[in-house]
């Protein structure tokens, strides 16, 4: 998927601050970050969002969700909270078409509603 953005930081073609990489998962600083620790955590393996998940991927995002506990845990975020959220869609604001997680914190006490 040469135009997605993601796809091209995981064949290394576009440049990224990489925090983690294993076979399947890619994680790296968001280049506008809203809080302190912005980073994104994506599938290697190109999915367009939620909506395109299957049973197959259970395993995978499983690694991911366990690789964002931890790196909130690096990044000093842990004890007081982080939020983990994706977005699915235009009207929830996803703007890149390749399954994405944000994983923010550090900025004190977050708003409710988020959005």
């Amino acid at each position: 998927m040469a135009e997605c953005i993601f796809c091209r930081i995981v064949d290394k073609e576009a440049p990224a601050d990489v925090v983690h990489e294993s076979d399947t998962i890619l994680a790296f600083r968001d280049v506008n970050p809203t809080a302190p620790t912005h980073i994104l955590l994506i599938p290697k393996e190109h999915i367009p969002s939620l909506r395109e998940v299957t049973p197959e991927h259970a395993e995978m995002l499983v690694e991911l969700t366990r690789v964002a506990a931890d790196l909130a845990k690096a990044e000093g975020i842990d004890e007081k909270g982080w939020r983990f959220l994706t977005n699915v869609g235009r009207d929830a604001l996803q703007s890149v078409d390749h399954l994405h997680f944000h994983l923010i914190g550090g900025r004190g006490p977050m708003g409710w509603p988020p959005g």
